[in-house]
Parts: structure tokens; sequence; C-alpha cells
């Protein structure tokens, strides 16, 4: 029995759960869940070495950020739920930007974050004008109140000190990203697990990458989350994310299990097999055996296989 096991399976008291898991259900089905995404938590931070200790040998700081939807709600809480049982070494800032969206209570996160007892950051920036004023209203937010969101948590992150920003994308939104990248972008990407900033001083963490949306909805659900919803992006109607979300939806309906095989794909990457001169030498390939470029080396390429 691991130590999620044997800490879920406890007779249940106030002094037995975490705080943030006080009062929710004690069903099988939810001990089950919280189990589930628990370990897929642990593995995504154990795989991609998201929690390595710094040079000195301190924690990191994280600032986990949270718009106040389903995923980042349950980031914290399984992040809080890890830290609780001693399976997580970093500390945790949680951090709320508030953008200025018409009717946005301002007082739901701030109430939250201090009844769990969490250090946190409310951060006020009027990006809603700046996105309405230079978005036209036939175009999507998303883009440019991303950008100007990250840029903003980056400077929060450098002012508390922080290693990583953290963030709630899961399994899905990596896909349907990928699926974007594919058909509108003529890329393949998708979103890592953890990835520097360009100024190389910040890590983006995303530790929810092997969960997905539907256990993720559940589970914010049984906990009761105070959800707030975007008035931005979100009113919106025909985004390319929301086709890519209902082309996955009939994929996964038509053959069940079909989103963790894609996922499974953005893992197990052969180069060889694709047509990128940049990570593989095609002009060198045969030459010394090897035609690997000195990139893909670098990120463990595969070797060339016959068809």
């Amino acid at each position: 029995m691991t130590v999620i096991d044997a800490v879920i399976d406890a007779p249940a008291d106030e002094t037995s759960v975490p705080r943030v898991m006080r009062g929710a259900p004690s069903s099988v089905s939810f001990k089950k869940l919280r189990k589930r995404l628990l370990r897929q938590t642990q593995e995504a931070v154990r795989r991609y070495a998201m929690d390595a200790p710094r040079k000195n040998g301190e924690p990191q700081k994280w600032l986990v950020c949270l718009s106040g939807g389903k995923d980042s709600y349950t980031l914290l809480a399984l992040l809080l739920d890890l830290k609780w049982q001693g399976a997580l070494k970093a500390e945790l800032v949680a951090c709320n930007l508030d953008q200025g969206q018409p009717g946005f209570p301002k007082h739901i996160l701030p109430e939250y974050f201090a009844g769990l007892g969490v250090d946190h950051r409310i951060i006020t920036e009027d990006t809603y004008s700046i996105v309405t004023d230079k978005v036209p209203k036939n175009k999507t937010y998303c883009s440019l109140c991303s950008r100007l969101r990250r840029g903003i948590l980056y400077r929060v992150a450098r002012e508390e000190g922080c290693d990583a920003i953290v963030l709630g994308h899961h399994r899905d939104d990596a896909l349907e990203t990928f699926m974007m990248n594919l058909f509108h972008g003529g890329r393949l990407a998708a979103m890592p697990p953890k990835l520097l900033n360009d100024e190389g001083d910040l890590l983006v963490l995303r530790p929810l990458m092997f969960s997905s949306e539907a256990d993720i909805e559940k589970f914010a659900k049984a906990l009761k989350f105070p959800i707030i919803p975007c008035n931005l992006c979100g009113s919106q109607e025909g985004l390319q994310r929301q086709s890519m979300k209902q082309m996955l939806d009939e994929w996964e309906r038509r053959r069940p299990g079909r989103r963790a095989v894609m996922f499974r794909a953005l893992q197990n990457v052969r180069p060889s097999h694709l047509a990128d001169e940049r990570i593989w030498d095609f002009e060198g390939l045969g030459r010394d055996g090897s035609g690997v470029s000195p990139a893909a080396a670098k990120h463990g390429a595969d070797h060339p296989e016959q068809e």
C-alpha cells in the first residue's frame, strides 16, 4: 500500500485530512478518484523533475495560478493534499489575477484562500479593457489575453521569489492544443508539462498533464469549489479550441480510450519518421550510421528504422 492509499483509506476526521479535503464525500468512488488524481499529479511531478531542489538544496517556491475555474481549483487542492502528505517539497503561493472583467466576484478567491490558510496574492490589472479594445469583436480574445496574463504572472513570480508558475492545464488541454496546431498552425506541438521561459529565469509547470478533464470535473463538483465563470473568452462562440474539443469528444464516443492513446503518442515521438530536417539529419543519413542531428541527439531522438 502506498502512502497515498494509506492516508486516504484511514478513518476520516478533522485531523486526518488536509483542510482542502474537509467536507469531501466519504464514498468509495470519490476515494478512488482522489487517489487517481493524486497519483497522476505525483507521477507528473516525478517524471518531469518539477520538484527538484534549488542548487543550494532549498525547496523550490511555486506560484500556483488560480483563475477560479475547475482546473485551477483542482490543481491547488491536489498540490495541498500532496504537500500535507509530505509528498511534495515545493513551497506554494496561490495567486489570482483579477483582470477587470465586468461582474467579476472579487471576494470569492480571497475568502477561499483565507479559509484554507494558504499564502496568496491577489493582483488587479485591467487587461479586459486592453483586450476588448485591441481585438475586433468577431475575433477571439484568448491569444492576447493569455500573453498579457502570462507577463503579469511572471512579474509576480519574480516579486515573490518563485522558481515557477504552476498552471492547471490537463491532458485534454494538451490534446486540443495539439489538434489546433496540426489543423490550423501546420506544426506538431502541444503543451509541454515543463517549460523554461524565454528569459531563462522561470519554469512553467503543468502537474495535471496526466489527468483527464472528466475526472477533474467530477472532483471539482464533489468538493463544491466556488467556480467563477470566465466572462471574456467564455462568452465567444465558435472558438477553434471548442471545435477541437467537440472533435475529440466524438472520437472518444466512437472509440472509448482514444484520448489516452493520443496522449501516449505525445510521449512516444519518432523524429526519424517525420520530415523535419532540423531535428533529423536526413542529408547525412547513412554516412556514419547515425543520421541524428545535434538537436535530435540532445533530446534523445530515436535511430533510423526500416519502414
